[in-house]
């Protein structure tokens, strides 16, 4: 969460612990079924961009500003001091073992502390899809553009708040989010690498971009809604409800819906083809993961209670180091 006092989403933690489970089992075992386990962390960019710019909706809504410097403040107390212990104890044993591992390490080593791993992982040549290169800390390439993500997004923000209406906020990041995809087929069409596509923020952002868009759909704060700020989101500590719900109908097709989209996801994950899809696969994975979180932080959701269960809530709490250490 973004402060201490800041509500939970009900089945965020449940969805994030999908997504790593995802990842950790397509990266330990790579003939396994997942052949596209990698969508795991297209999940976490949704995810991500929905709750990010939630919470920042809120901030305004509250306070009628966005503290900009309070917010980086916070988002480097969640991520900086694991990050520094994986870098640190890595980098320390890559030394004492030498050889093959040592390749790379020090530019590896200062993408990690700049949030430009990506970037410098392009210009190096380095690829994300090759076993047969040893790199140490390949999965702190999520980590940049997420962090890149932080550093911009929070200014763009209020640019897309001049449009009143919930509506044309929602499509203003739906088309970014398109000209992000746009753009990833192009570099590839153009014969640019895969690596490059896929590494890039230009590139890979739809996901997040996806995110922003539900979190803009599902505000209630936006010129032309009704309702109070949480709208119809179930935000509380507590995994019950904390108020009347929908018509049962209603919820019961939601959560038949959000379901069917978790279901989605994990399908597409066990693709075949893997990255030679991309961007289609990341991008239907993206598309899945909002529909999942649509259903889960509705009012009464069932399906947010039960990815609220404790298993997978301790997981996902843990999700970020998990994703860090495996």
């Amino acid at each position: 969460m973004i402060t201490p006092t800041a509500p939970r989403y009900a089945g965020l933690d449940g969805l994030r612990a999908v997504a790593v489970l995802i990842v950790v089992l397509y990266h330990l075992f790579p003939t396994w079924f997942l052949h596209s386990g990698f969508v795991g962390v297209d999940a976490f960019f949704v995810i991500s961009g929905f709750l990010i710019t939630s919470l920042l909706l809120r901030e305004r809504a509250a306070t009628g500003r966005i503290a900009l410097g309070a917010f980086w403040a916070r988002r480097a107390r969640r991520l900086v001091p694991a990050l520094v212990a994986v870098v640190t104890l890595c980098a320390s044993a890559a030394w004492l073992i030498g050889g093959d591992v040592l390749l790379g390490v020090g530019r590896q080593v200062l993408g990690a502390a700049t949030f430009s791993y990506n970037w410098l992982a392009i210009a190096g040549g380095s690829t994300y899809f090759s076993a047969g290169e040893p790199e140490l800390f390949r999965n702190l390439w999520s980590l940049a553009v997420e962090e890149q993500f932080y550093l911009v997004w929070p200014l763009l923000l209020p640019v897309l708040l001049l449009a009143r209406r919930r509506g044309l906020r929602v499509g203003a990041a739906l088309v970014l989010a398109a000209c992000s995809a746009a753009w990833a087929f192009g570099v590839l069409a153009g014969g640019g690498s895969l690596t490059r596509a896929y590494y890039g923020t230009d590139t890979h952002a739809f996901g997040l971009l996806i995110g922003v868009a539900l979190a803009f759909a599902l505000d209630r704060t936006a010129g032309g809604s009704e309702g109070g700020s949480a709208g119809a989101l179930t935000m509380d500590a507590s995994p019950r409800p904390v108020r009347r719900g929908p018509a049962v109908s209603t919820t019961a097709l939601t959560a038949v819906g959000g379901v069917a989209a978790l279901a989605g996801l994990v399908a597409v994950a066990c693709l075949p083809g893997g990255a030679t899809a991309f961007p289609v696969v990341p991008l239907l994975a993206s598309i899945l993961t909002a529909a999942v979180i649509a259903a889960a932080v509705s009012t009464d959701s069932p399906l947010g209670r039960a990815l609220d269960v404790a298993p997978l809530r301790w997981i996902g709490e843990r999700s970020y180091g998990i994703y860090l250490w495996h």
